[in-house]
């Protein structure tokens, strides 16, 4: 365990200055700007306070500060979303933490979901104990997104309509097909219900099997969705598609060409 130790008046004063501009996270480049001295000084500084327990490391070159009431420095990152936004930008919080933040899923995720435009060497990332989970989208896929504030970071989160598209275009991100129509049936019913919004972000994403898995979910599960069910039909593509890409199929519901996972519609509905 890392105790935290004291700081002469000057080294706390520049502390200070550093942490009123900190935002998500401190770099050598932050503490450079903030102090006006060399990155190299600067990244000095930044691990003597960090061996101080006055600063925890997230990764190499990047510290995030220890609350004040704290003991420790050992300690999980205060705001993941936050320190995400530093790590992965140009990047958005979506999938089930998006869904969760929204109150479409009462389900506890342990990991943060990641949609980022970079593409890191590990799709598993893990700062302090906590889990980040990450998907690479091209430029294009960065659309319906909600700024939200975060203290003084601005993080980007998926609006409830482009969580629910992302969740039929890779049911995984929403930990599978059965807890993404639980998702599906709580947007349906929720003030955020917006069919045809939905079907427009589907037709921008371009994926055409989202239109197989959510014509046959609303089909199945929301019939009076008609006019949602018929934008669907519509958009069908040739070829077979897969509820769940994730889970062995022995079904093909052959109105929406697509490959149904075993024993799925009686576990759905319980």
């Amino acid at each position: 365990m890392l105790s935290i130790g004291g700081l002469r008046k000057t080294s706390r004063a520049r502390l200070s200055k550093v942490l009123r501009q900190a935002r998500g996270g401190i770099s050598p480049a932050d503490a450079s700007r903030a102090l006006n001295v060399k990155q190299t000084e600067a990244a000095r500084l930044l691990s003597q306070w960090s061996s101080r327990g006055w600063l925890t490391r997230v990764r190499r070159g990047l510290y995030v500060p220890v609350p004040l009431e704290s003991a420790t420095a050992d300690l999980p990152l205060e705001d993941a979303w936050a320190v995400a936004e530093r790590l992965f930008s140009p990047c958005y919080i979506g999938g089930w933490s998006a869904a969760a933040h929204w109150g479409l899923t009462e389900q506890l995720f342990r990991s943060t979901l990641v949609v980022t435009t970079r593409r890191p060497r590990a799709r598993r990332v893990e700062a302090r104990g906590t889990v980040f989970v990450l998907r690479t989208v091209g430029q294009a896929a960065m659309f319906g997104l909600k700024p939200i504030w975060r203290g003084k970071v601005r993080v980007n989160v998926s609006d409830p309509t482009r969580t629910v598209l992302d969740l039929l275009d890779t049911p995984a991100l929403g930990g599978g097909i059965r807890t993404v129509l639980d998702i599906l049936k709580s947007y349906l019913g929720s003030e955020y219900r917006d069919p045809k919004l939905l079907v427009r972000y589907a037709d921008q994403l371009g994926n055409r099997a989202v239109f197989k898995r959510l014509g046959f979910l609303a089909a199945t599960f929301a019939p009076n969705e008609k006019e949602l069910i018929t934008e669907c039909r519509k958009r069908l593509s040739a070829g077979n598609a897969a509820l769940d890409p994730k889970l062995p199929a022995d079904r093909l519901a052959t109105a929406w060409r697509l490959w149904i996972p075993a024993g799925f519609a009686a576990c759905a509905k319980q």
